[in-house]
């Protein structure tokens, strides 16, 4: 999900490239659905689904759940996709998500940050110009509007952030499941840190911080160079430090480091992770001749982040 307002310093919002949509649903509803995209307006088909969600018993099953959230990602309505996934993150005691599963969770979560990250953005650069220009009437209300994004922003970060904790990281035991979550809590404390002021800030750099190195850590032990999520994560981690730490240095060695390291082994990339994988590496690429750029020279450039899918933010 690219933010395609001016243009400006700053990540460009695309996800995971573990974590772009993937319906495999079976069924004849689901296929009702897919007829109904074909042949109906986008109005007729949204009342049409909003019927089917709101069919959904208030206790559903894991299944029902995945099910409902598969559909709600069809009408995109993505809160109600989260509510759906979290329903099945909180049945998880010591069984993991499936990679779906994990993945529609992370979809869900993506789309609604990523539409408030979006919004911040476009409001804080009104309010920089409107301050420029001295209007300070406006500038107070757009002040009072940034705040009530902000809050959203801090409600939807702390819902998957203490998701994580509670369930989803205890219960993880595959190393690319472990990665993939302190990845995703590292993501969100990242977000919190872009926006946050003073010793909040500070703190959310510092969480950032020891979620993805902890992740790193994993990865490097147990992921390929070539894996789409060690990838994403040295992506990711990469852009914090630019951003958020302003250490150009230390972002390049980690993304330059990450593309070298993949490059040597493109060769045994299988077919089912190449686009997600070389994909990032084109990102790494992208990011690393900006900062080089940058370290001598300021520029407006926009910087990468992971895209959605894993191989699937």
């Amino acid at each position: 999900m690219r933010f395609d307002g001016q243009r400006q310093r700053g990540p460009v919002w695309v996800e995971d490239p573990s974590e772009e949509p993937i319906i495999h649903s079976q069924g004849e509803l689901f296929k009702a659905v897919q007829e109904g995209k074909r042949k109906k307006s986008g109005n007729r088909v949204g009342s049409f689904v909003l019927e089917v969600l709101k069919m959904s018993p208030a206790e559903s099953s894991r299944e029902e759940n995945v099910y409902m959230a598969k559909l709600a990602e069809q009408a995109e309505r993505y809160e109600e996709m989260v509510e759906f996934m979290e329903n099945v993150a909180k049945t998880v005691d010591v069984e993991e998500l499936t990679v779906e599963e994990r993945n529609l969770l992370s979809v869900a979560y993506k789309n609604v940050i990523g539409a408030r990250r979006a919004s911040w953005r476009i409001i804080s650069s009104i309010e920089q110009k409107e301050e420029s220009r001295g209007n300070e009437d406006h500038v107070a209300v757009i002040k009072e509007y940034r705040a009530k994004i902000e809050d959203e922003l801090s409600k939807i970060c702390d819902g998957i952030l203490g998701l994580l904790d509670s369930h989803l990281i205890p219960s993880s035991t595959a190393a690319e499941s472990k990665v993939f979550y302190l990845k995703m809590k590292g993501d969100y404390h990242r977000y919190l840190a872009e926006f946050k002021t003073g010793a909040d800030r500070k703190e959310a750099a510092e969480s950032t911080l020891l979620a993805y190195k902890s992740a790193q850590d994993i990865a490097l032990a147990e992921l390929t160079p070539t894996h789409p999520i060690r990838l994403g994560l040295a992506l990711n981690f990469s852009v914090f430090y630019y951003e958020i730490l302003n250490s150009p240095d230390r972002a390049c060695n980690l993304a330059k480091q990450a593309f070298d390291e993949a490059i040597s082994e493109l060769d045994t990339l299988g077919e089912e992770s190449y686009k997600d994988s070389t994909l990032i590496m084109q990102l790494l690429r992208d990011n690393l001749t900006l900062w080089t750029s940058d370290i001598t020279e300021d520029t407006g450039d926009e910087i990468k982040e992971a895209p959605k899918r894993e191989g699937a933010a």
